[in-house]
Parts: structure tokens; C-alpha cells; sequence
């Protein structure tokens, strides 16, 4: 693990549980450098209703009711929303649970986009977002506040596809996909910005039997509730991958962009402007500027974004073990 640092790195989690965005959401608590303000929450993996109960859940499951979640936004903001991965995630997002324990933690009553605008300008240049759902909630809050560039200090994103196929057309990639029109306003719009996509989350293959260890640790409900997800997810990747099925895993997607926040140095970047087709069979597709030359096509003239190209894999997964199997779960 990395040499931590005088100051945990401030974060507001933006987020559509969802069995990855379960498996991020208890890596940022238990990584002794990330301090988590609160979860945002969106449609996606899941409808924002349910994406709002599934976060305060998992909070509560692991004694950090504490911490505010939001609801944001219920669909894209231009193109048609599309039914929830149900058959990937389960009807409920977490692997459709055979039973939930009760909680009592509530909605922050503000908007999701309202809150990072307040705790933005609140801490400026202190706070990094991390989203890794479809990107409604940031573009609302740019709207909200023109300044959000500037008052943030980073957003590292799981989203997009560089060279790699894409997982719900041949270019695209599904958070960027669900509102692309959304991806494109935010990599416009000057952030200190860092993709953690397919390119790399598809390198990192993490088998069920590490979860399985990690139930049994620390014999607790938060880590067996995340282990039952993990299998249910597995169970998709392993019927869609030969490679994954041999292992009986699942490619860790959204945790590998808090890896990204906590272990940069785990990957390797290419910069330059990226757009995101809004329509047509390219809808969703997040295209690099990886040449410095002058195109007669205009819309490339934007702000850089770091796009994740190449990731240790197996330093990533010891990493993602380590975190988890510290002592983090509340009473």
C-alpha cells in the first residue's frame, strides 16, 4: 500500500449501486486515505430510487449511517432511458438478496447535484468526485455552478473505452452510454479529470473466492451481503467470458477508480481531449485525441483528460484484499 499522506483525500462518491459500485463504495471505507463526505446517487445499474435505498443499506450495514447520500437524477437528460441491467446486477442491484436487515438512515433532502455544488464551495479545491454511474448529477451541478472546475480539485471517473470494445455496443460503454450527452459536457468542461475505463477494468479479473475470504474474515453482514452480490455478478461475466469463467469472477469496474484515486502509479495514461458521440451507432463512444496535429474536423480544441490505457493487475487486486481485510466495519 502507498505511503499515506498528512490528509485523507476528501470524496464525494457518485454512484449507481449496483455489485461493483457496492464493492467501491466498502474499498473508499476502508482505505485509511479517503475520507467519503457523501454518496450521490443516480439511475443506472439500477432506477435512482433504488440506487438511493441500495447506498444507505450498505452504509448502514457497515455502521456508517453517518454519512449523507442524495438522490440525483432518473434518466438521462436527452436520450431515452434505458430498463435497468437487472440480468448483470439482479432486480434489486445487489444480487437480489434473499432478505434485507431493517435501517433507519435517511435521504439528505437536497438534490445530488445541489450537494456537490454546496460541499464544493464549501471546500474548495479540497474535494475529488468520484462518479462511476452516467454522468447526470456532475452535468447538473456545472450547470448549477459554472466554477465546479475550479472548486473541485479532481474527478476520477469510472467510464468510457479507449481501444477496447465497448459492453453495450461495439465503442460504447454503458455509464457513458446511459447519458452521453451528459459525458460530453463534463469532459468539456475543464476538470482536472481522470477515465478509468474498460481499457483498464477489463485487465483486472476478481475472483469470488476472494470475496468468499473476506466474508469469512470478518464474519459480518456488510461483507457477506457483498459477497452474495459478487457471486450473483460473477455468475454474468463467467456465462459472457470463457477467461472470467475459469476463475469464476467478475472485472472490477468501479472499484478501480478509487485504486486509481489512492494508487495512480498502478496505471498508465494516455492525455488528451475526449468527446462522446451523442447519436447515431457511435452513441456513447468517449474518442481520445492522440495526435497533435490540426484537424480540419473542429471540436477537438478542449480542455485534456487522463485516460487509464494500462493497470498492474495483480498489485491491484493484492491491493483491493489488503484494504478490505483491515478492521473498518462500524459496530
Amino acid at each position: 500500500m502507498s505511503n499515506f499522506p498528512q490528509r485523507p483525500h476528501a470524496v464525494i462518491y457518485d454512484t449507481d449501486p449496483g455489485v461493483d459500485d457496492a464493492m467501491a463504495l466498502y474499498y473508499a471505507l476502508a482505505h485509511p486515505e479517503i475520507e467519503l463526505l457523501g454518496v450521490t446517487t443516480t439511475f443506472g445499474n439500477v432506477t435512482v430510487d433504488q440506487a438511493a435505498t441500495n447506498a444507505l443499506y450498505l452504509l448502514a450495514l457497515a455502521g456508517r449511517a453517518d454519512i449523507a447520500v442524495t438522490r440525483g437524477v432518473a434518466a438521462p437528460l436527452v436520450k431515452h432511458a434505458e430498463a435497468p441491467p437487472a440480468h448483470i446486477h439482479g432486480a434489486d442491484g445487489l444480487g437480489n438478496l434473499p432478505q434485507r436487515q431493517p435501517f433507519d438512515n435517511r435521504l439528505d433532502p437536497r438534490s445530488s447535484a445541489q450537494f456537490i455544488v454546496d460541499m464544493a464551495r464549501a471546500r474548495p479545491g479540497e474535494i475529488t468526485l468520484v462518479p462511476v454511474g452516467p454522468l447526470g448529477n456532475l452535468a447538473l451541478a456545472l450547470d448549477m455552478e459554472p466554477r465546479l472546475p475550479q472548486l473541485l480539485r479532481a474527478v476520477v471517473l469510472m467510464g468510457g473505452a479507449v481501444l477496447e470494445p465497448g459492453n453495450v455496443s461495439p465503442v460504447a460503454e454503458a455509464n457513458i452510454w446511459n447519458d452521453p450527452h451528459a459525458a460530453d459536457k463534463v469532459f468539456c468542461a475543464g476538470f482536472d479529470l481522470t477515465m478509468v475505463g474498460l481499457d483498464v477494468t477489463h485487465q483486472v479479473i476478481l475472483p469470488v473466492s476472494l470475496f468468499a475470504d473476506m466474508a469469512a474474515h470478518h464474519q459480518h453482514p456488510a461483507m457477506h451481503t457483498l459477497h452474495h452480490a459478487v457471486d450473483f455478478y460473477a455468475g454474468f461475466y463467467s456465462g459472457l467470458y470463457p477467461h472470467v469463467a475459469e476463475i469464476h469472477g467478475c472485472f472490477g469496474h468501479d472499484v478501480l477508480a478509487f485504486v486509481a484515486l489512492t494508487d495512480p502509479h498502478l496505471f498508465e495514461y494516455e492525455s488528451g481531449a475526449v468527446r462522446v458521440a451523442v447519436d447515431g451507432l457511435g452513441q456513447g463512444q468517449t474518442m481520445l485525441r492522440r495526435k497533435s496535429i490540426s484537424y480540419p474536423q473542429s471540436g477537438w480544441e478542449g480542455p485534456a483528460s487522463r485516460a487509464c490505457m494500462q493497470v498492474q493487475a495483480q498489485a491491484c487486486k493484492d491491493l483491493i484484499k489488503s484494504t478490505l481485510m483491515r478492521d473498518w466495519i462500524r459496530p
